[in-house]
This record gives C-alpha cells, structure tokens and sequence, in this order.
C-alpha cells in the first residue's frame, strides 16, 4: 500500500513537484506537466506523450533526448485534461507539428483528441496515435479495442527516434502505427494495489492464485490460475503472445524482437530476472532473437504485485529506432552528443537566484467576467447551489461508487468524481463572487471539473456543464425551456463525444432519457422543479436498470460477465446527481 503522503489528492501534483526538482537536468515544469529541459531542434516533430499518475516511469519519467519530448500528467490513473494536454503540447511544439500519444483508454481517447482539435485550431498540425497493445482485453478481430501497457515504451521510442531523425509528421505517425501493429503484451498479478488513502486494495486475489490478462489501472484480471512457479510464469507468457504473430509474420523462427519483461510495482527485480532466464530460453527455442532485453519497472500501478510481458517484432526500420540512443531520466541508451540546454526556457539555477537583483513581486491580474444581467446573475446563485449539491451527494457516496466501479473497472469513479464536483463547486463560487452570470458559472465549473478529474468522467463532465452553460448565457434568466435544451444539447454531445448509446452499460443509459422525460416534462408546461424531479425519477430507474446490461465501452467491457447485477457507477452517480440538483431547485424555487 502507499504510505508516504500527505493530503491523498494532492498526491499527484506533489509527487510530479518531487519528480521534476529531482531531474531538472532533463526536464522543467509546465502546466499540465513537463517538457525537455534541453533545446529541440528548430522543425523537428515533438512527440508529447501522457496519462494518468500512478505509473512511474511513464510517463514523466520518459522524457528527453532521444524519447519523448513532454509529458502531460493526470491524477492517479486519470487521464490529463485537455487542457493539461494542450500546455504541454504548446511548450513542447518547435516548429515540426505535434504527435500526441498515449494508451488506448476512453479518457486519454476524449482527452488527447479535444486537446489536438485546441492545437489544430492555433495553428499547430497536430496527429494522435493510440497503443494498443495488451491482447488479454479484446481478440484480434478487435485489436482497435485493446488497451495500452507496456508496449507503450517501444511505441513511443520508435516514434520520437523518427522525429530525432528529422522525418516530417505524418512519416513520425506511420513509424509509430508500424510499431503499434507490430507490438504485443500480456499480464499477470499476485496481488491488487492500493491508492494513497484508501486502506484496500482495487482487486484481491486469492490465496495460491494469480490473475491473468489485466490492466494498469486496478482492473482485475479477466481470469485466474493456480499461483506458478517463475518458470511456469515466463512459459504462459511467452506461449500466450506467440500463439498472435503480426499479419507479416508467419513464424516466430527467424524474427527478431524487442522484449520487455515489466514489473508492475512490487515484484522485485531478482524475481523479474529469475523469469526472464527463462523467458529469453523459450524465445530462443522458439527462433527468437532478442534485441535489447529491458527487465525492469518500465509502466507500473503503483504498488501491484505482477508483471507483464512485451514482444515488439522488429524489421531493420525498427531495430534501428529501437536500438537508437536515449537520455531521460528513467530510461538512458547508448550515447548522445551534450546536451544544448533550452537557455531561452531553462530554469534559473540556484546560483543565478544567489546574484540576480530581486524582482519587483508579479501581482497577478483580478480574473475578469463577461457582462452579465442582474436575472442572470440570480441565476448564477442557483446554479451554484445546485453545484453545492452535486459535490455533497458526490462526497457522501465517494466510496460506494468506487465499490460499484470497482467490480469491473479500476474503482477510482468515486475518488474522480470528488475531484471533479469539488474543484467544478470552488471554481463556480469564485465565478460567481466575481458577478458571473449563469452560463460564465458553469462553463468556469465546466474547465475545472475536466482539469481536476481528469478522466473519461472529467472530460463527459466537462462537457456537460458547458453545453448546459452555452443555454443558459449571461443575458436572461433561463426558463424552464431552456435548461430542458441546455440538458438535450449535454446529451448530444456526450455522445458524441465519448461514441456511447444507450444499451452500452454508460451514464448514457440515464443521461437520454433524463434529457427526453425533462423535455417532454417542460413541453407539458411544468414548472422546472416539478420538471426536474419527473425527470430525475426516471434517471433513477434507468441508472437500476443498468446491472442488467453488459458493457460494451470502457474498462469495464473486457469484465463484461463480472459487472452483471451491478450498476454502471457513471450511470449510478449521474442519478445521484439529478435528485440532489432537485432539492436545490426547489429550495431556490
């Protein structure tokens, strides 16, 4: 378990505080993150690459020369926010264009891709490219579906060892396409982990047993086995992933391979390397030759007792590029000419601070609010009650919604969801003590919600209060019809957005009919409290009716069998919440 830490959900901004004043020789902070503390080349592509805390060394700690040049970073196992993205992408950026890469999870998915629309729109060419790699969590039929683990470090290297090389944007992202499809890992567990402040694991195993075919997030393994010997580890790995070859590969004899054999967190490195003999041995029986053998903590979580294997089957192109030196902190290869620091972004040393002559203190400007009519800043007063409401129901249900997640996810939709309400609640208050109207509120709630969460829930979140915000305004005081448009357009949106319908086992499966029962509700000419409460009625049955489904979306759907019984705990929070906005409403009616 993790028990060095102060306040649990400060604990990714401080270990990233920690992590960047320890190698300032490779990296500086940005917002969202950080970038190469050495100079890029004027036109090269600069490969950012990012996701969730909780998995060091990735992703922060695969920054530098010769691999990735920025790294945006999220709350434990949440993905960054767009914004966080965009802010390390925009440090990053020399002139070449912008690769955005990351694992294949929803979040990461929403979020790159609305932080590469924002650098599109300032005029950065900007492309996206997803690892997907892990073949326990869907078929080859599906492997668009899979998830991204290990295999994220040779993805990753092949691509910013092209962009060292100089080669344009769209030849970076075929480099990182031949290695994602050529890229192949498999998992196994002793042991679950356990995130700062909680006092259980995420996922137990039991006694003499191990789980098979999991994640980085603290998702349970999509099987169990009797607990094995190293050498009976390294040979299910190993017959596992050479029972997939790619497309072009008829045979494993004869080929060559990059090999990672990873730890996830607690197995010790004498324990990796009693496996991996044997794993380099079976490859070798097989025809296998090994190219630069990593055995290490490369992608872990947290404190989980398990390891994975990786195969990145190599042609020239990718030997080359695989075998091509790196400087980072966590990840160093080969040699590299000095480095040439970034003297027009470095830090100030502690040398120059002693001499400098003391600035005259930076007084931050006041934030300003659009204009605002007096009915809309009344309005504001409800809408921040009703975001008052939405972060107590959120808080006093925190854990059971990590329990519900938890059955087949990663379990961290409570802790999430938390972040989120609180940061939307503060951020809505300082809005509105500013004299924002109703729409400014919740589009100020809307950034901080996504920051602050993260996460496939941070960047649905997001976009609900904003949809809902763009109805509203600063102009008027919104009618009952409009709300009931603003609920409408949040819908459309959210799917969209995250591709989710109804029957998929999401907040989807409430959030529609929520929006079609208050607009038929306000259309019959009710009052909006009366609306609401209709509305959150059936909200209610929609997210009981969910333990019926099986998943198709998210971490969940590998568990699929497993979440039956249970609710969607997007679908189950999103509940929670229209009847908590109901009792606002009618308090402030």
């Amino acid at each position: 378990m993790t028990r060095l830490f102060n306040d649990p959900a400060a604990f990714a901004d401080e270990a990233l505080e920690g992590f960047t004043a320890a190698h300032r020789r490779w990296v500086r902070p940005v917002t969202g993150g950080v970038v190469r503390a050495t100079a890029t080349p004027a036109g090269q592509v600069a490969v950012v690459i990012g996701g969730g805390s909780g998995h060091y060394p990735a992703f922060s700690g695969l920054v530098g020369r010769g691999l990735a040049h920025g790294a945006a970073v999220g709350n434990v196992f949440a993905s960054p926010s767009a914004r966080q993205i965009h802010s390390v992408a925009t440090a990053a950026h020399a002139g070449g264009g912008v690769l955005l890469m990351y694992g294949n999870y929803a979040g990461d998915v929403l979020h790159f891709g609305q932080a590469a629309e924002r650098l599109a729109a300032d005029g950065i060419e900007t492309r996206t490219f997803a690892v997907a790699d892990d073949i326990s969590s869907a078929g080859p039929e599906e492997s668009a579906k899979r998830r991204g683990i290990a295999g994220d470090l040779p993805v990753f290297k092949a691509a910013a060892a092209a962009a060292e090389q100089g080669l344009p944007l769209e030849e970076v992202l075929r480099v990182a396409e031949r290695a994602g499809a050529r890229t192949r890992s498999f998992g196994i567990a002793f042991s679950g982990c356990t995130l700062p402040g909680a006092d259980h694991p995420l996922f137990t195993v039991p006694e003499a047993r191990m789980a098979v075919g999991l994640g980085i997030h603290g998702e349970p393994g999509i099987g169990e086995e009797a607990l094995p010997t190293a050498d009976e580890a390294a040979r299910l790995l190993v017959e596992t992933l050479l029972k997939e070859l790619p497309e072009d590969v008829a045979d494993p004899a004869g080929q060559r391979a990059a090999v990672i054999l990873n730890g996830l967190g607690s197995v010790k490195y004498e324990e990796l390397f009693v496996v991996y003999r044997r794993v380099a041995a079976l490859l070798g029986d097989a025809g296998v030759e090994i190219v630069d053998p990593e055995v290490g903590e490369l992608v872990t979580s947290f404190d989980m007792a398990g390891m994975s294997l990786t195969l990145t089957w190599l042609d020239d192109r990718l030997e080359e590029l695989w075998r091509a030196p790196a400087d980072t902190p966590a990840y160093r290869k080969g040699a590299l000419d000095a480095a040439v620091p970034d003297l027009d972004r470095a830090p100030v040393t502690a040398a120059a601070q002693d001499t400098a002559v003391p600035a005259a203190p930076v007084v931050p400007a006041a934030p300003v609010v659009p204009a605002a009519s007096d009915a809309s800043r009344r309005a504001a007063g409800t809408v921040l009650a009703a975001l008052d409401a939405v972060a107590r129901v959120v808080d006093a249900h925190a854990d059971e919604l990590g329990r519900i997640d938890a059955v087949a996810g990663d379990g961290d939709h409570g802790i999430g969801m938390r972040r989120g309400s609180t940061a939307a609640h503060r951020a809505a208050a300082d809005a509105h003590g500013l004299g924002a109207g109703a729409g400014t509120v919740l589009t100020r709630a809307a950034d901080a919600w996504a920051d602050k969460a993260g996460g496939t829930s941070g960047a649905l979140w997001g976009t609900i209060l904003r949809s809902l915000g763009t109805a509203l305004g600063d102009r008027d005081a919104p009618d009952a019809a409009r709300v009931a448009e603003g609920v409408t357009e949040a819908s459309a949106a959210v799917r969209g957005l995250g591709g989710a319908e109804v029957g998929d086992k999401t907040m989807v499966d409430v959030l529609v009919p929520f929006a079609d029962a208050l607009a038929a509700a306000t259309g019959e000419g009710l009052p909006l409290a009366d609306a609401w409460d209709r509305a959150a009625t059936t909200a209610t049955a929609a997210a009981a009716g969910t333990a019926d489904l099986l998943p198709r979306r998210g971490r969940a759907r590998p568990h699929a069998e497993k979440s039956l019984g249970t609710p969607d705990a997007g679908a189950h929070s999103l509940a929670l919440i229209t009847r908590a906005v109901h009792g606002a409403l009618l308090d402030h009616h």
